[in-house]
């Protein structure tokens, strides 16, 4: 019977690190926080956050080191991979990461430089007075 390793996240970028491999190839590494609302037995809405480790690498890796910052809301999709290591002191310990294969930046894209902006007043409709910045609020 054939398996299937896929997984899919929506989130914003935590951590992100890039660097490369010996062969040139850039690899990068970041987090992903992934938010899970839900209500509590007492009926009040609760938010838990889930940081998923995510490793990109080769072509994808350049357009993310490129075009991906921390806070960005973006889709991954990948396969996940467990892997042992040993860390410093001597302990062998797991870690669990998506090897993503795509990647789509979300939300809205980054503004103009403000100075690039023009900022024009047009005059109030007829009826209105005009109070510039003094408004209240």
């Amino acid at each position: 019977m054939a398996s299937l390793n896929l997984c899919q996240f929506i989130g914003n970028v935590g951590k992100i690190e890039s660097r490369y491999l010996t062969n040139g190839d850039q690899v990068v590494n970041l987090s992903l926080a992934c938010n899970d609302h839900y209500k509590d037995k007492n009926g009040e809405k609760q938010e838990r956050t889930e940081w998923v480790n995510v490793t990109i690498y080769g072509k994808l890796a350049e357009i993310v080191s490129k075009f991906v910052t921390q806070g960005k809301q973006i889709y991954i999709s990948g396969r996940m991979q467990t892997r042992k290591y040993t860390d410093k002191n001597g302990i062998e310990r797991y870690t669990t990461d998506i090897i993503a294969t795509d990647m789509k930046m979300l939300g809205s894209k980054p503004s103009e430089p403000a100075q690039d902006k023009q900022t024009t007043r047009s005059q109030p409709p007829s009826g209105f007075e005009d109070i510039g910045d003094d408004i209240p609020w």
